[in-house]
């Protein structure tokens, strides 16, 4: 199978078929063998049913029900872990990102040798103030942490080579940092592409403000597993030793000068210095006990559910 489309989809009924339709034409006019799988995250209104109904018209359509609102990265890794084609389209069901784009990333998975391909939104159509600035922002903030040169690190469009979707684990929030995880687990010839961006024409966005807010945090988490995920110890027993040796450093000096120097001088209880060494010692302590127990955790991890589906199509 040449490609597979996965669509994660929250309440968007309205543009279902009419993003199906241009998939299909797409697809028929480019001669590929396809799949399109419709992840309804816990849709509340009619798009499982238009699903149902698009999968006995198409038997291309497959779909995946949740039994509740789970998330983007969950409904990413449901899809990822069903699909089939030798190259993975990611695009948002809002009719935003344009299925016209699709032959060209699947040219630059295939005849381009890239491991993937991020759409870059380069002119947008949302609001200045509420999006595009907070998103430049955001977009500079993850370049310069995870060295990974891409302009639009959210947007919904993008193409894997299938290796790479079955060798990244996406949870959480991590939809935005999948560049990133993929680049973490080796592949690392990560390209990008101008895509065109699309008003959007039903319903609602599910995202706001604070879906930076929680970017930014989970810039952090990336970050901070890419480099110590692994060998949490490495961190903070780096931490844990120079806190004791900076408490160290301050008693072994309490107890000279008290020793050797100032015998009649006040009590060590009765010096700052002493509260200081004392509980930099504690804390310096408590890192190497905090890397410890990341290590035992890292060596004792089961995977868990991350989230239940309900119904399925043709899969």
């Amino acid at each position: 199978m040449h490609i597979s489309v996965v669509i994660p989809l929250l309440n968007e009924e309205e543009s279902l078929t009419e993003l199906h339709d241009w998939i299909a034409k797409v697809m028929l006019s480019n001669e590929y063998t396809y799949e399109i799988i419709f992840i309804d995250d816990g849709s509340t209104d009619d798009s499982w049913n238009l699903i149902t109904k698009l999968s006995h018209k198409n038997k291309s359509v497959k779909g995946i029900r949740f039994l509740r609102n789970f998330g983007k990265s969950q409904a990413l890794h449901a899809g990822f872990n069903k699909a089939k084609g030798d190259v993975i389209i990611t695009m948002d069901a809002d009719l935003q990102d344009s299925p016209d784009e699709i032959p060209e990333l699947y040219n630059m998975i295939v005849k381009d040798g890239y491991d993937l391909v991020s759409g870059w939104k380069k002119k947008r159509y949302d609001s200045i103030i509420a999006k595009n600035l907070p998103s430049k922002l955001f977009n500079w903030a993850a370049r310069k942490t995870s060295g990974v040169k891409l302009h639009d690190f959210n947007c919904g469009l993008k193409a894997y080579h299938n290796d790479v979707v079955k060798n990244i684990d996406v949870n959480g929030e991590m939809h935005r940092y999948i560049p990133v995880l993929s680049k973490n687990a080796g592949f690392s010839k990560i390209g990008e592409k101008v895509v065109q961006h699309q008003t959007r024409k039903y319903g609602v966005t599910k995202f706001g403000m604070d879906r930076f807010v929680h970017g930014f945090l989970d810039l952090i988490t990336i970050w901070f597993l890419s480099r110590f995920g692994k060998r949490p110890m490495h961190l903070f027993g780096a931490l844990g030793f120079i806190m004791f040796a900076i408490g160290f450093a301050f008693a072994l000096y309490l107890g000279i000068d008290k020793l050797f120097i100032n015998r009649a001088g006040r009590l060590i209880t009765q010096r700052p210095q002493f509260y200081i060494a004392l509980s930099t010692m504690i804390i310096g302590t408590q890192f190497f006990v905090a890397g410890f127990l990341g290590e035992l955790i890292l060596r004792n991890r089961t995977d868990k559910k991350r989230y239940t589906i309900k119904d399925q199509l043709n899969i």
